[in-house]
């Protein structure tokens, strides 16, 4: 049953409550700070130190020392609450900083993966696996950079000579093993071509013929290798930009944490605010009744899950 406070109660409340309204002076204002400080001290245990995660005991210390100044506690009980206060908030914080940390785990996609140089030997074996070699280096980026840097030896060879010599394709054909492929026994069919003079050439003019008729050869080869590699480079720049939408599209995605890890962060931060709540609205009650104030007491209401 609540109480009606006399108007002599009350004056007789406030005077009894100017003596105890905590330190005035700059004196006893700079013990009150150093309370804070010894006060804060207990609570240091639950700073986290880790390998990568070490929470700053003067950081803590200052936060401390700003609550302390703000609600200006006396006696041990408010002390204990304004303890609470800071507290709930330091770890209202941490689980800020856990949120952020999983939304960035979750935009990275994890670690990254290592990224290996295929094989030459194994590329070897996938471009010989049914033969000729040749068609399926021509479907490929490696295959193509190969072909080029192998046609480039005999264009050099037959600048050099005047002519497609059969010691050019022989070279060539050893960079396959010393296996014949569609590539050598075209070229021992130009050379063989040239050998032909329907036209009753001199030697002279046989020679201009033979090397301009092995260089438009080499030519073409370099013409399909150039827009095989223009359409591959068009190919993977729609590809580029496909992958740049879809992972534009996956962090939009994944800008909250899982369901599981979200629920889990939303229950502890609740649990927090509530205790900070209780936390402060406890202290106020306390220091209104030091202030000489009718204070009712507290309606509380206890909510079970229980049927």
């Amino acid at each position: 049953m609540h109480r009606t406070m006399s108007l002599k109660q009350l004056a007789a409340n406030r005077a009894n409550a100017q003596k105890s309204t905590g330190p005035k002076t700059p004196e006893g204002r700079a013990v009150s700070k150093m309370n804070a400080l010894k006060h804060g001290i207990s609570s240091r245990a639950m700073l986290m130190h880790g390998l990568k995660i070490n929470e700053n005991s003067q950081e803590l210390d200052s936060l401390y020392e700003r609550f302390w100044q703000e609600f200006e506690p006396v006696g041990p009980v408010e002390e204990m609450l304004v303890d609470q206060i800071v507290t709930a908030h330091w770890r209202l914080r941490r689980a800020l900083r856990a949120e952020s940390g999983e939304i960035a785990l979750s935009l990275r996609g994890g670690p990254p993966k290592p990224r290996h140089k295929p094989n030459p030997q194994l590329r070897w074996l996938h471009w010989r696996a049914f033969g000729d070699p040749i068609p399926r280096m021509q479907d490929s980026a490696d295959g193509n950079e190969l072909l080029q840097m192998l046609l480039e030896e005999v264009r050099t060879s037959v600048e050099v000579n005047g002519q497609l010599t059969a010691t050019a394709i022989e070279e060539l054909a050893n960079c396959f093993g010393g296996e014949q492929n569609s590539l050598t026994r075209r070229l021992e069919g130009i050379r063989l071509e040239c050998q032909q003079n329907p036209e009753g050439l001199d030697a002279a003019a046989l020679r201009e013929r033979n090397k301009h008729r092995a260089l438009a050869f080499l030519h073409e080869k370099f013409r399909g290798i150039a827009l095989w590699n223009a359409d591959y480079e068009k190919w993977r720049t729609t590809y580029q930009e496909w992958q740049t939408n879809a992972e534009d599209a996956r962090q939009a995605a994944a800008v909250l944490p899982s369901a599981e890890v979200l629920d889990k962060i939303l229950r502890y931060e609740t649990t927090l605010q509530r205790q900070l709540f209780r936390a402060m609205s406890q202290l106020e009650r306390l220091q209104r009744m030091r202030q000489g104030e009718s204070v009712p007491a507290p309606l509380t209401m206890e909510v079970s899950e229980r049927v």
